[in-house]
């Protein structure tokens, strides 16, 4: 690459870096639904047509900013699990690490864990990025089944044709009863923080770090996984 090139890709990684932070600006202020490539361009003193060659449309600069929030808390996810050693104490941090990434961008966690943006669809790459920290969750619960195991939790008759659907499609060499577990903590996961995040919480919870902390506990027994 020449140095007139790399001038070039440098500016214009800045240029896309600064369009993604105004327009992670507009989401704190006016919420997904309102973001506006010209609004964006408009702050940064852009013409839209310029705009237009980094993100050719709002769903592409939505896209974009959806990755890097599920890679952000991948990452931080990611970071909390890899110091921990028994599976349940991992299993819990992995859970604070979620909250707190929550509750320090919530606005970004609105994004990809609240209400949908009307008329965008995410696209197939926004999946890999997604799926981070369950993967994370389900290679935890992994790790225990093959050192001592888990403790089951015997199925609804009417459920173990989907359960094992679950299982073949999220981790087939997991017992079907352990992943339909993990989905429905996994679920649990996010409607705690979420509770906490969008308020439902207030008057009702007060401690709320030890709460958070005990039900993700909760959520590692039901998983079959034991604090040591």
């Amino acid at each position: 690459m020449s140095t007139a090139q790399g001038a070039r890709a440098r500016a214009r990684i800045e240029v896309t870096a600064a369009i993604k932070d105004e327009a992670r600006r507009q989401l704190a202020a006016e919420g997904a639904a309102k973001l506006s490539l010209r609004a964006v361009a408009r702050e940064l003193g852009m013409v839209s047509s310029a705009l237009y060659r980094y993100f050719p449309s709002r769903d592409d600069l939505l896209t974009a900013l959806i990755i890097d929030a599920y890679d952000s808390l991948g990452e931080a996810a990611e970071a909390a699990e890899a110091g921990g050693t028994a599976p349940a104490r991992r299993w819990v941090a992995v859970c604070e690490a979620v909250r707190d990434w929550a509750l320090a961008h919530p606005h970004e966690y609105a994004l990809i864990y609240g209400s949908p943006v009307p008329g965008y669809s995410a696209p197939e790459t926004t999946i890999p990025p997604a799926a981070r920290v369950g993967v994370l969750l389900i290679g935890i619960v992994r790790d225990a089944h093959q050192r001592r195991g888990v403790a089951r939790t015997p199925l609804l008759a009417e459920l173990e044709p989907e359960a094992r659907r679950m299982a073949a499609d999220l981790a087939p060499d997991l017992p079907p009863e352990v992943v339909v577990a993990l989905v429905a903590a996994w679920a649990q996961l996010y409607g705690l923080v979420g509770f906490e995040l969008f308020g439902q919480f207030n008057r009702v919870v007060e401690d709320r770090e030890a709460f958070f902390r005990q039900a993700a506990a909760r959520l590692a027994h039901g998983v079959g996984l034991v604090l040591p």
